[in-house]
């Protein structure tokens, strides 16, 4: 088992910035691909960032690109997600999500392949 803990969310301005981490613990944290997730209400869980277990690989959503960033540090059992330039769009609550199936350097976006979530961080961006 992996226990995901979100925190850094919170409400901010148009523009704004907020930093996201997502602390692991229970198994080693380095065999797992990490993905944020986000869901806006009414609608559907969707991918926005996932990285691979070296961190040398990442994806993200087309709505996000060039605004956030993730990263991973290993030995902190952490990834990160640095979110800029924040839009009232961006409002949804955050999941981060383990995938312990992939090999060192691929990535998977679809939720199915996620073993392990978080509880979520409210992130609200404010007009």
């Amino acid at each position: 088992q992996v226990q995901l803990v979100e925190s850094g969310g919170g409400l901010v301005q148009t523009g704004g910035s907020l930093r996201l981490s997502c602390a692991a613990s229970g198994r080693t944290f380095s065999p797992y691909a990490m993905g944020w997730f986000r869901q806006a209400p009414g609608k559907d869980r969707d991918s926005v960032a996932a990285i691979s277990r070296s961190g040398g690989s990442t994806v993200y959503a087309d709505s996000v690109k060039g605004r956030f960033t993730i990263s991973r540090d290993n030995a902190k059992n952490t990834v990160y997600l640095q979110m800029n330039s924040l839009k009232p769009e961006d409002t949804a609550v955050y999941y981060c999500a383990a995938d312990g199936g992939v090999s060192r350097s691929n990535i998977r976006v679809g939720l199915p392949f996620y073993d392990y979530w978080g509880q979520g961080t409210q992130v609200t961006v404010s007009s």
